[in-house]
């Protein structure tokens, strides 16, 4: 068993994680819905001239890509590996690392699933339908796992408010 060293003034506990979930749930996600969160998301990423790649895909359909100034191909594979975290477990791929850290452990080490296929690192959070469930997931990569998953929280929050 691996234990991972964490800064838990820094580090959102398994049980904020999941406050998110609850909280950023939307009424509807449209094809003009993935382009306005995708646009929100590449404002957000130039005014911190973060290098980051952006991803929406619901049901298996990609609505939205974009790659910025400082991002690699190398982004769009952890992209990828990410979304089919969210996908297999119906939760933000950081909260899904975090429930294995919180357990003295890590998701490559005890998951049983190919870390080439899957990865739980932060950056992809489901695109949750009030009434329906996890349709898709919003994914940035570039950053450092928890500032991936906050850009994504952040602009669903925004999202949310101009709904």
């Amino acid at each position: 068993m691996t234990t991972v060293k964490q800064s838990p003034e820094l580090t959102p506990s398994v049980e904020e994680l999941e406050e998110q979930e609850r909280r950023l749930v939307l009424r509807r996600f449209t094809h003009d819905d993935a382009w306005a969160l995708g646009s929100l998301l590449v404002e957000m990423a130039r005014e911190r001239r973060a290098p980051v790649a952006i991803d929406i895909h619901r049901a298996g359909q990609q609505l939205f890509h974009a790659a910025l100034p400082g991002s690699a191909p190398d982004n769009d594979a952890w992209i990828a590996r990410k979304r089919r975290v969210v996908e297999r477990y119906g939760c933000a791929s950081y909260l899904v690392g975090s429930r294995y850290r919180a357990k003295g452990t890590t998701f490559e080490a005890s998951s049983r699933l190919d870390p080439d296929t899957y990865a739980a690192h932060g950056g992809s959070f489901p695109i949750t339908v009030e009434g329906v469930g996890v349709i898709g997931a919003v994914t940035v990569s570039g950053l450092p796992q928890l500032q991936d998953h906050q850009m994504v929280v952040e602009a669903l929050e925004r999202f949310l408010s101009r709904s």
